[in-house]
């Protein structure tokens, strides 16, 4: 026999098992039959499960010993003019173009120019602003900063 028919009597076996059903065995699991769960608990354990109370599980003591508990937050810092002009712009000029668009507002060159404007120089003022550079008191070692 050459090793072609041989190939074409395995495609052959497979072809006519095609419809077959697989066998159901556990050798395939990686785990031993006695893990398996049934689809439904036994009839007598479940009647063991009902006459529990269901009060005594959360009545448990509770050791607030164990937890952290975060201390409140600091305030939200005070936002000076120029930052709250900034936002009103980096927002105001889209929202303006959106508005405009959706009830047909007449839009000039200039308006359309102002908004552009406004949402770009928003932009660049709220990243001017942002300070990325180590803070003034940070020494000369930068190190780990908790």
């Amino acid at each position: 026999m050459t090793p072609q028919s041989d190939e074409d009597e395995v495609w052959r076996q497979i072809v006519a098992s095609f419809n077959e059903k697989a066998e159901d065995t556990s050798a395939g699991q990686p785990w031993p039959d006695r893990e398996n769960v049934p689809d439904e608990p036994p009839a007598e354990k479940k009647e063991e499960e009902d006459t529990e109370p269901v009060q005594a599980a959360v009545q448990e003591p509770v050791d607030d010993e164990d937890h952290y508990i975060p201390p409140p937050p600091p305030p939200l810092p005070r936002a000076d003019g120029v930052a709250k002009l900034a936002w009103a712009a980096l927002f105001g000029g889209p929202a303006y173009l959106l508005l405009a668009a959706l009830l047909s507002w007449p839009m000039d060159g200039w308006i359309v120019f102002a908004a552009v404007a406004a949402f770009i120089g928003g932009f660049v003022a709220l990243v001017v602003r942002m300070g990325d550079g180590p803070p003034a008191d940070s020494g000369w070692d930068d190190g780990a900063v908790i």
